[in-house]
């Protein structure tokens, strides 16, 4: 093993080693500041109790382990996965402290603790994950690959990996015993009898293989030398290039299936999670601001412009079901209401309306419909019914969008895709967003939306019709 491979597992030690330090200096922190409070105190046995502290980190971290070091690692998901480790390890931390009876906590300690953990822990992390990403573009901390195979799959797999350094690829070339391509490669390095000799001399850390069904043979071959010479090696299957998604491994006893979507809300924990923030945030809002805003925003209606205070139209909802969406009256009452979007410089809007579309405060009522259920408070943003109609015929997936609840805002909607959709491509872009939502949803990325749409809403979206 040389020196750069084992400077990949020196980084994951020294993570560890991080850890350990913030959670054992917190708890000192926490305790002498806090000492004045105690009675009995854990200083009656403070030495068993912080065996018993790092006890739990490192049985939590054999549930949660650290992925800091792995190629691709999101920011959203670094603050999620410190999130369920710390309090896996306060929940248990707490609950041994119970049973073993010692000494006098008080739950204000495990609170404080908690809390401060949480913030600096997630911090720390992100602050690796970032110097990692900085010390791989210097090009350090890297693994020396090549891709077998220079088909469409080959070529785009090594665009990604080029496309940003900091996932910690040397990309050495390609083998391909398409000599016709020798001129075209950006690195052709010879056919693939060749690939043994190849990795041995060069030490090659891992294989792509990106070859077609017809030639199971060779892929054969290189995987059985790959684990003789404890090789990493991995296979881009060829229905990759006509199928374009994160396809999810299961296995039924022995045989492998893969299923063409992830979905993280069909699991019952993760819409129960959902479920009840939404209505713990909807209550919140409906208690507290919408009132407010009902009165201030209902008396400037209702004096600029003669008709109702709310607008209530029919959208689709989840598996297609219908529903009465609610807003704030942005335009004057009109025939078009149900068929035509609204656009830049619509006749129709009023001037305290655009205002209202601007700033997002016309969505505030729809909090009713989160509260009902028919919505949830981030979601793909419902369509009206002719756009459902228009669009399920002609954009491939989607119907897709309509697997969750719609939402007050969305995925789509903090990245660009907001207000009126010109194009076929506008959608398209839109409902790409929509699906990679629902396949990546965590909610740690609905509180990130939800602070995305507070920073817009006071900016103010150009998009916003």
């Amino acid at each position: 093993m040389d020196f750069y491979k084992k400077r990949g597992y020196l980084i994951q030690w020294l993570i560890g080693v991080g850890d350990l330090i913030i959670i054992n200096a917190l708890f000192f922190i926490v305790y002498y500041s806090l000492s004045d409070y105690y009675t009995v105190g854990l200083s009656y046995s403070l030495r068993e109790v912080v065996l018993l502290l790092n006890f739990c980190y490192f049985f939590s971290l054999y549930f949660i382990p650290i992925q800091l070091h792995l190629s691709v690692v999101f920011i959203d998901k670094i603050v999620q996965r410190a999130f369920v480790l710390i309090t896996f390890f306060i929940i248990l931390f707490s609950t041994c402290l119970i049973f073993m009876n010692i000494g006098d906590v008080l739950a204000t300690f495990i609170v404080v603790y908690y809390l401060t953990l949480v913030v600096l822990f997630a911090l720390w992390r992100v602050v690796v994950r970032v110097s990692l990403k900085i010390y791989r573009r210097k090009g350090y901390n890297f693994k020396k690959v090549i891709i077998v195979g220079a088909g469409k799959n080959g070529m785009e797999l090594y665009r990604v990996m080029k496309e940003d350094l900091s996932y910690g690829f040397n990309m050495m070339g390609f083998f391909d015993d398409n000599l016709s391509l020798k001129e075209i490669l950006p690195n052709y390095l010879g056919m693939t009898h060749e690939v043994e000799d190849y990795v041995l001399q060069h030490e090659i850390d891992e294989i792509y293989c990106t070859l077609p069904g017809t030639q199971d043979d060779k892929m054969l071959r290189l995987m059985n030398f790959a684990e003789k010479n404890m090789i990493r090696f991995y296979i881009v299957p060829e229905f990759y290039r006509n199928v374009k998604k994160s396809l999810v491994m299961e296995v039924m006893e022995s045989i492998p299936l893969l299923t063409v979507r992830r979905e993280p809300l069909q699991s019952a924990y993760n819409r129960a999670l959902k479920r009840s923030f939404d209505v713990v945030f909807s209550l919140g809002i409906l208690l507290t601001v919408f009132p407010v805003l009902y009165i201030i925003v209902g008396t400037i209606i209702k004096i600029t412009s003669p008709g109702p205070i709310f607008f209530r139209q029919k959208r689709t909802g989840i598996y297609g079901q219908e529903f009465y969406c609610y807003k704030f009256r942005t335009m004057r009452v009109n025939p078009q209401a149900d068929s035509l979007q609204a656009q830049e410089n619509d006749p129709r809007k009023t001037r305290f309306g655009s205002f209202l579309r601007r700033s997002n405060l016309d969505e505030f009522p729809q909090f009713f419909n989160v509260l009902i259920g028919d919505m949830s408070v981030v979601g793909p943003r419902p369509h009206m019914l002719k756009h459902t109609h228009q669009y399920s015929t002609i954009i491939d997936k989607y119907m897709v969008r309509h697997l969750v609840k719609p939402g007050v805002t969305g995925w789509a909607q903090v990245t660009g895709y907001r207000g009126e959709t010109r194009t076929l491509e506008q959608m398209e872009g839109r409902v790409k967003r929509d699906v990679w939502y629902i396949e990546n949803w965590s909610f740690f990325l609905d509180l990130k939306i939800i602070v995305v749409t507070v920073f817009n809403m006071f900016k103010g979206e150009k998009n916003a019709y």
